[in-house]
Formats: structure tokens, C-alpha cells, sequence
């Protein structure tokens, strides 16, 4: 028996402001696969006050303009308030995008398979403690940021706006979840609404609903703990992409690469082979072999073959056996790519509330 432990994780909206740009990114990147899906795509974003920039470097036959996908992508979030000094039709935006280095390009397409395009590392990981494999922390905490964001969309409650971030603490006892402890919701609001009607909202409706059986009496419940909250999204702090990498993933459950997924066309393997981790990691306790694995793939740049694959499942399945599972398995990113079906304008719908757990997703299957 281990010593039980209390662990958290958070999540945040798509009006966050960190988000915001992953969104724009990945728009970007999903409209130049639309017309051809062997872009190569490396965008990055920046959102301040009223100021949208794009740098990064794109190589492509579409024909995208990029600031009407940026306003699009704004417009979709919820960001259209002509008062506010953020919003889809007043931006200004800055394109500072431009084209693959050609000597990354000699090394990914090196004549023989599809190169890395770069060198890293990635993390999988699965558990069997979610219906969909996650941590449940993460998963808990992503079913009320979600869960906020439909209510804004669906217009009930009226003072909802587009940021939001969510906590969840759960505590383990024999590295088994076992109760929720504390949940903090901080939602952006109009104006002059009384915290006491949020505070009410997202106590007796909220969670309740999206907590569904790890919902009790008795968990410490903060909501908008500084007050007022009506000054959000890039209005009231910088976003930038790739800032959000653990609520992307696995809530800090695992541990994290360091490459950050929006805006990354499938040569990317900080992206693709992520991706590819959690599938084979997924299938590990699909099956059987463990309750957890924890896997891990490095690569070289313009190299095809991983240099390094280790599995681990954390006390809970046989390493050996899972690592012989994993051995089965083709990490090259042109494989990867095929098996996941990588070259389609996906990526939009990732963005958001993680990108693991979703069914839809090929990896997830």
C-alpha cells in the first residue's frame, strides 16, 4: 500500500488567451492542408490587446490568406464584441511568415523515407482509471472548461464570455482515484454580473453536471477567487502558442517532451509522434498487459528510425512483455503518418480541451 496523495490539474478554454492562438495556428495550418495536405507548416502566434502576429514558416502550393483564417478562427472562439479592444473584425494583424529552411528540407525528404523534422523527444501515456485512458484530473477538468463553453454558446447563462480555466484535485489512495477534493473555476463574465450568481451557476448547475459521479457534498469549491473577472482572453494578458503543452496532454499526470503540437504540419514528430505514442501506449492497456504505460520515443533530425523507445508501466503490467508490444510497432513518421492518416485538415478540431480522449481522433481508436 502507498502513502495516499492529493493530485491536480487544469484546463483552460478556448478563449484563453494562450489558446486563442493555438487555435489561429492550427486554422492556419488545417487551411494550407485543405488544398495541399504535403504542406509543410510551422506557425506560431502571437495575441495582444487588439494585435494578432504570425512568424513562423510555411512551404506550400495552397493559396491561404491567413489573416482572413486568423479573424475567422477569432470569430468562431466567441471574440466579435466591437467595444472590447480584442475582437475578429478590428484586429490588426502582422504576417511575418516564411518559408522551410531548405536544409531542414534536404533532411527530412532525404530521398530514402521521411526524415524527422526535427530532433526531440515525445511521452504516451495511458491509464485505465477514465473510460478514455486519461488521468482523471485532466479528464475531470476538461469536462468543465467544455462544459462552460457550451453553456456560453448555448447563451444560458447570458454573462458567460469566452475565458476560462478550471483546477481539479483528486485524491488517490493505492495510486487509485477516489474522490474529488477542490475545483477552481475562474470564467470570465460581463460586467457588473454578481459574483454570488456565478458562485450559484457553477455550483448547483456546473459541476454537478459535468463532474457526473465523482460529484459530492463536501468538495472545497473556489470560483473566481480574485472577483471580478470581466477583462479576459488577449484583452487582459499576452497569448502566444505552445504555452499550454501540459493542459494538452496529460495534466502533468506524465511526464512531457517539451514540444508543443499547434500549428505543426505531421513532419513535426513533437506532434505526429506524440500522437503516435499515446496510440501505442493506448493499445498496451487496451490490452491488458498493463493498467498504466508510460512510453517514450527521441529522434534525430532527418533521421526516419527513433533512436530510443522504452516503455514503462509504472508497477502495474510486465515491462518487458510491454516493450516487446511496443517493438511491433513502425515509429517512422512516414508510417505514422499512414497509419494515422496525418495528412487531412484535422487539426482545428484538437486544439481545444485536449488532444487525447476524443474518440473521433484516429489515434484514439
Amino acid at each position: 500500500m502507498s502513502a495516499p496523495f492529493i493530485f491536480s490539474s487544469e484546463s483552460v478554454s478556448e478563449g484563453h488567451p494562450d489558446k486563442v492562438c493555438d487555435f489561429i495556428a492550427d486554422s492556419v495550418l488545417d487551411a494550407h492542408l485543405a488544398q495541399d495536405p504535403h504542406s509543410r507548416v510551422a506557425c506560431e502566434v502571437l495575441c495582444k490587446s487588439g494585435d494578432v502576429v504570425l512568424a513562423g514558416e510555411i512551404t506550400s502550393s495552397a493559396q491561404v490568406d491567413v489573416g482572413a483564417v486568423a479573424r475567422r478562427a477569432i470569430e468562431e472562439i466567441g471574440y466579435t464584441d466591437p467595444s472590447r479592444q480584442f475582437h475578429a473584425a478590428g484586429v490588426r494583424i502582422q504576417n511575418l511568415l516564411g518559408q522551410q529552411s531548405r536544409e531542414i528540407a534536404r533532411g527530412v525528404d532525404n530521398g530514402k523515407d521521411l526524415g524527422a523534422g526535427d530532433q526531440g523527444l515525445v511521452f504516451g501515456f495511458a491509464t485505465d482509471e477514465t473510460p478514455e485512458l486519461l488521468p482523471l484530473p485532466i479528464s475531470l477538468a476538461h469536462r468543465i472548461t467544455l462544459g462552460l463553453a457550451n453553456a456560453r454558446k448555448s447563451g444560458t447563462p447570458g454573462w458567460l464570455r469566452p475565458d476560462a480555466k478550471a483546477q481539479v484535485s483528486v485524491r488517490y489512495e493505492d495510486h487509485r482515484p477516489v474522490e474529488v477534493s477542490d475545483v477552481v473555476v475562474s470564467t470570465q463574465h460581463a460586467s457588473g454580473t454578481a459574483q454570488e450568481e456565478i458562485r450559484h451557476f457553477v455550483e448547483k448547475e456546473l459541476l454537478p453536471t459535468t463532474l457526473g459521479q465523482w460529484w459530492r457534498d463536501g468538495i472545497r469549491i473556489f470560483v473566481n477567487p480574485t472577483g471580478e473577472f470581466s477583462i479576459g482572453g488577449p484583452e487582459g494578458d499576452c497569448g502566444v502558442t505552445g504555452r499550454k503543452i501540459i493542459v494538452d496532454t496529460y495534466g502533468g499526470f506524465a511526464r512531457h517532451g517539451g514540444g508543443a503540437f499547434s500549428g505543426k504540419d505531421a513532419t513535426k514528430v513533437d506532434r505526429s509522434a506524440a500522437y503516435f505514442a499515446r496510440f501505442v501506449a493506448r493499445q498496451i492497456v487496451r490490452r491488458g498487459i498493463a493498467r498504466t504505460a508510460e512510453l517514450q520515443a527521441a529522434y534525430a533530425i532527418g533521421v526516419a528510425q527513433p533512436v530510443s523507445i522504452k516503455v514503462d508501466t509504472w508497477g502495474t503490467g510486465d515491462d518487458r512483455l510491454a516493450a516487446q508490444f511496443a517493438g511491433q510497432f513502425d515509429f517512422r513518421p512516414a508510417a505514422i503518418i499512414e497509419r494515422l492518416d496525418l495528412l487531412r485538415p484535422i487539426y482545428r478540431g484538437t486544439t481545444n480541451y485536449g488532444h487525447f480522449g476524443k474518440p473521433h481522433l484516429s489515434w484514439e481508436q
